[in-house]
This record gives structure tokens, sequence and C-alpha cells, in this order.
């Protein structure tokens, strides 16, 4: 029978896995680009909800722009820490274990990547009510990530002007 294993015991697997993977450097460009990405998807996502019938299969399509945003600005924060990590499963490990201050819940995360593996590989069709269970806190998670790699730009700037001084 399959155990679910905790945050905790992913972490260490990720870990002992080499799957948080060192970078050289912070690339700001490249940070700065992920986040444009993900506003740009969620942009595109907010127009398909305002016109979406709770009938339409579009919440499919909703659902997985809103996760791949939330995942591309997970990656883009973790760049600050100067990681590449391999697995959506060890981000959301990552993130949950050593930033624990924005309260993420693992289980949230495990729902939300689990309903997208089960859309993506085995051909399970997301739905409105499917997307009405998580939107709030997915949104929530969304808006405070972006709001972290805002204020880490902004230290980021500043610290690169007074160096230039």
């Amino acid at each position: 029978m399959y155990k679910e294993k905790t945050q905790k015991e992913i972490y260490k697997k990720c870990d002992e896995e080499g799957s948080f993977i060192p970078l050289a450097e912070i690339s700001i460009e490249k940070i700065k680009s992920m986040l444009k990405i993900a506003l740009i998807d969620l942009k595109s996502s907010k127009e398909w909800i305002k016109k979406a019938p709770k009938e339409s299969e579009q919440w499919n399509a909703i659902f997985k722009i809103n996760y791949d945003s939330l995942h591309t600005l997970l990656e883009a924060f973790v760049t600050f820490d100067k990681l590449k990590i391999k697995t959506h499963e060890c981000l959301f490990s990552y993130v949950c274990e050593k930033y624990s201050e924005l309260e993420f819940d693992w289980n949230f995360f495990e729902k939300i990547r689990t309903k997208r593996n089960r859309s993506l590989y085995y051909g399970e069709i997301i739905n409105y009510k499917d997307w009405e269970q998580v939107r709030l806190q997915l949104n929530l998670y969304i808006n405070t990530i972006k709001k972290e790699i805002e204020e880490k730009l902004k230290e980021y700037e500043k610290k690169f002007n007074e160096e230039e001084e």
C-alpha cells in the first residue's frame, strides 16, 4: 500500500538525491523575465475566467495556467537562493522548508500538483468545481510569492545602486 510522504521526508529525499542544484550566480534578468511571463499568463487566465461558463472545458487550461504561473514564480523566487530545483515536488518542499514564515501549506501544493499531473498524464479533465476548490488559495499563494519577488528585486536594485555610487 502506498504511504504518502511528508513534506520533510520529501525535502530530505530531494536533498539526498541532489535535486537542489546550486547556481553560480543570481540572474536578476532571468528572475525579471520569469516574473513577466507568469504575469502575462495570469492576465490571459483572468480574461478566460471572465468568459468561461461553468460547464466549459476551459477550466482545465485555466487551472494549469495558474498552476504553471505559481510554479514559475516559485522557481524565480528560489533563484535568489542560487538554486535550480529538479522537480515540482522538490521545489514545493524546499519553499515550505526554507520559508515557513510564508505559511504555505504542503498539502495544498500536493493537492494541486497531483490534480495537474492527473490531467497532464492520465487524461483527467479539471472542471469548474475543481477550480473553485483551489482558486482562492492559489491566488493567495501567487500574490504572496509575487510580492516577495518584487521586494527582493527592489533590495537588489538598491544594493546595486549603492555599489555604483
